[in-house]
């Protein structure tokens, strides 16, 4: 009998130790965390893991339009020397895969979903992303435009003078044929789409460039900013007999340049943006030149201004230009 109450006791021991051990596993916290004995031995090795930021850091989130043009890696890059300067930001970037209306409003929708505070976006086009700023918007995020805005009101925009820059690059090819003897012949224009407000601008610049000449500016094409739709759409311009070919982005431009070097390098292809396989195709001659602009400035300075918004300060600036240089075989 003796043995049996034995058992029992012990049996009730271990469930009694069971229940304490469940209750440490509790989400809930205790209302105070008792104070730690003092103790003369050595202090535990520190935790090797990464810290957890401070509270009080901004949340930025960058979103472009793709992943795809080597532009975009320097805004990010941009927005990296700010967070590094500054300190106090907790920084990432989001893109679609591809340009995509979409991709883009489900980047911004996750922005907001992951407690982003500012977004700094290149907007895709003027009006699809809307609906989805206002919902940002409203739950108190800043939105600041670097690139390319959408049409809706923003702290600020950080983007080249498209149209200015649209119509040196214009200027440039004109000099160039003038210099071959070509006074007058076809024009192409390899654009991304009908939408995006920077490359829009880029093509009206360049036809501006054109007025009261001979030359004849083609009806434009859209490669969506991809550099085999875009050389095939350069290829049918060189077919049709262009002595020029203008490519308004990254991926317009590195289409035309190939385009042209598979033709034999007889079309003027005159590009937008910078980037390794461009400069390549300048120096080779299957391009004459690029408009470069300062996508590390858009980043690096779009991330100020997101602070600034957040601080409470007041945005004196609201449209900055970042500039924009042309890049030919004399100065790359």
């Amino acid at each position: 009998m003796r043995e049996m109450k034995t058992r029992i006791t012990a049996l009730l021991l271990c469930f009694v130790v069971a229940l304490g051990l469940m209750a440490g596993c509790s989400s809930e916290k205790p209302a105070a965390e008792p104070a730690a004995p003092a103790s003369t031995a050595e202090p535990a090795p520190a935790d090797t893991a990464e810290p957890a930021a401070p509270a009080g850091n901004y949340k930025v989130t960058l979103i472009t339009m793709d992943q795809m043009d080597q532009h975009w890696v320097n805004v990010d890059k941009g927005c990296k020397e700010a967070v590094a300067e500054l300190g106090n930001v907790d920084y990432n970037w989001l893109a679609p895969d591809v340009k995509d209306d979409a991709k883009q409003i489900e980047c911004i929708n996750n922005a907001v979903a992951g407690g982003a505070q500012a977004i700094l976006l290149a907007a895709n086009g003027p009006d699809a992303v809307t609906a989805s700023l206002k919902e940002a918007e409203a739950a108190g995020v800043k939105i600041v435009y670097v690139d390319s805005a959408a049409d809706y009101p923003g702290v600020a925009t950080l983007a080249t003078d498209n149209k200015a820059a649209g119509t040196t690059a214009g200027n440039e090819m004109i000099k160039a044929l003038e210099a071959a003897g070509i006074t007058e012949g076809k024009i192409g224009i390899v654009n991304v789409n009908a939408a995006t407000a920077s490359t829009v601008a880029r093509e009206e610049g360049f036809r501006a460039a054109f007025e009261g000449t001979k030359f004849e500016i083609l009806e434009t094409q859209y490669g969506d900013g991809d550099a085999a739709k875009s050389k095939d759409i350069a290829a049918n311009y060189i077919t049709q007999g262009c002595v020029g070919i203008f490519g308004a982005n990254e991926g317009s431009t590195v289409g035309t340049g190939n385009a042209i070097q598979e033709a034999g390098g007889t079309v003027i292809g005159v590009g937008f943006d910078k980037s390794d396989t461009i400069l390549g195709l300048i120096k080779n001659g299957f391009l004459l030149c690029t408009m470069a602009q300062n996508p590390d400035v858009m980043g690096r300075e779009g991330v100020k201004v997101a602070v600034k918004a957040l601080s409470g300060e007041t945005i004196d600036q609201t449209n900055v230009d970042t500039g924009v240089s042309v890049l030919n075989k004399d100065t790359i």
